[in-house]
This record gives C-alpha cells, sequence and structure tokens, in this order.
C-alpha cells in the first residue's frame, strides 16, 4: 500500500480568539496536547489539565513560552476524582471570569479479552473514559447553564465505539457510551444554547500509544487506513477547533468520524 505523506502543517485563523477553553489529559504529544496547541494558535486561553503533574508542567512551560504566561495554564486533575473535577473549572472561571470550550480527552486503554478481563480492568477504563467524560460535561453544563453565555463541550470518542475489536470489550463499550452521552447530553443543553459534539478517530499516532501497542497490531490498524498511514494528533485537533468554533454553529449531538479507514 502507498503511503501518502501527511498534509503541511495548517496555520491559525484566529477561530477561537478570546475564549477560554478546558482541555483534559493535554499534557505531552497525544489529542490533547495537540488540541492545547492549536487552541493556542487560534487565539483562545486553555486550562490545562492532566493527572500526570510532571509532565503536565512541562507542556504548561514549553506552551507558555510559545504563546505567552497570560494564554496558558494548567491544573493537575484526575477525572475520575469529582472534587477535582469541580475545582478545575472552578480554576477556569477564576482566572478568566468564563468558560466557552471544554474538551473532554481524557481517556484510558489496555488490552484482554472479555473471558479473561476482570472487573478492575473493566471498572477501571470505563471509570476514566466514560466516567471522567460525564463528570466533565456535567461540570461545563452546569456553568453553561448558570451563565447563560453559550458554550460548547467536544468529547473524544473512538471509531471502536462502532466498530469490533478484540481484547477492546471495555475500551468500546467507554466510547459507544460517550457517543450515547453526546446526543443526550446536547438534546438536554441545546436549551439554554450549547453544544455538545464529538470526534471519533481511528489512528492517531503519539508516542503512549507506541508504547502500550504492539508493533503487530499497529501494522494491522495502519493497513486499515485509506492513506497507508495513521493521523497526527494535529490532524485530530483541526477536526476539535471546527467543532469548538463558530463554523460547526449548527451542529449537536454529533461524532464525526476522523478517520481513513477502509468501509
Amino acid at each position: 500500500m502507498t503511503r501518502t505523506p501527511p498534509p503541511p502543517y495548517v496555520p491559525g485563523h484566529g477561530l477561537l480568539a478570546g475564549r477560554t477553553a478546558v482541555i483534559t489529559a493535554a499534557a505531552g504529544a497525544g489529542i490533547g496536547g495537540a488540541t492545547a496547541r492549536r487552541f493556542l494558535e487560534e487565539g483562545a486561553r486553555v486550562l490545562l489539565s492532566d493527572a500526570h503533574t510532571r509532565r503536565l508542567k512541562e507542556t504548561e512551560t514549553a506552551l507558555a513560552a510559545a504563546f505567552g504566561a497570560d494564554s496558558v495554564a494548567a491544573q493537575t486533575c484526575d477525572v475520575t476524582d469529582e472534587a477535582q473535577v469541580q475545582a478545575l473549572y472552578d480554576t477556569a472561571v477564576r482566572l478568566h471570569g468564563r468558560l466557552d470550550i471544554t474538551v473532554n480527552n481524557a481517556g484510558l486503554g489496555g488490552t484482554a479479552d472479555l473471558a479473561d478481563m476482570t472487573d478492575e480492568q473493566w471498572n477501571r477504563v470505563l471509570d476514566v473514559t466514560l466516567g471522567g467524560t460525564f463528570r466533565c460535561t456535567r461540570a461545563a453544563l452546569r456553568r453553561f447553564r448558570d451563565t447563560g453565555t453559550g458554550g460548547v463541550v467536544v468529547n473524544n470518542a473512538s471509531v471502536v465505539g462502532w466498530r469490533a475489536q478484540t481484547g477492546q470489550a471495555h475500551y468500546a463499550a467507554a466510547k459507544a457510551g460517550v457517543m450515547a452521552l453526546t446526543r443526550c447530553a446536547a438534546a438536554e443543553a441545546a436549551a439554554y444554547g450549547v453544544r455538545v459534539n464529538a470526534v471519533s478517530p481511528s489512528l492517531a499516532m503519539h508516542p503512549h500509544l507506541a508504547k502500550v501497542t504492539t508493533t503487530e497490531l499497529l501494522d494491522e490498524l495502519t493497513a486499515r487506513e485509506a492513506f497507508g498511514r495513521y493521523a497526527e494528533p494535529w490532524e485530530i485537533a483541526n477536526v476539535i477547533v471546527f467543532l469548538a468554533g463558530d463554523y460547526s454553529s449548527y451542529m449537536t449531538g454529533e461524532t464525526v468520524s476522523v478517520s481513513s479507514q477502509h468501509a
């Protein structure tokens, strides 16, 4: 299969100028970190969060050096802890006086056949991936509703939520749940001018994924892609920017597949 190279990096166009965003799992070089950089390039102020304090601080320092300390802040948050989630959103409002966008990127995977999967494995993936998205969406919606200024939620789902993959029952169930949560939250939040959508990537490569996935599986997944390559994290972030901005003003309750997989 011919491998099509990634396209040139797209420059910012001020699509999120003046807006404040919370982005979970934003440390490092994955989709969250790429989204934070893209949001800053588009003029947003960003509050980064992650459960990994050291990596989060490193990301904050690098982005503050590139975009200015006034545009970037960071706060450690374990999305399975309700008190930490509430503190995160309180900080966003305290720092900037408002909240406009939340990107729920935190998730946890793993590989185990269902017959051998433990309750602990199942519950941990569901609690981080689906439960964390629920807690952060709830926290954002309460603030959007109380202020009456509207807002946007973008959740990170996965094509695995639609398609079967061995060893991924817990992750697939969680991501399918994220899609259902997105639809229901959108139906409720429309009454106070809030949009809720999701992206559903197939394969975006980053260092953490390479550490927890075998080379054989990555090769197999890459072979399914029409372009013969995985997505760069910033290619997923571009679609998140679209869903967070005004060009998607009539979209809510949708899950957008960001994939080149063969049908």
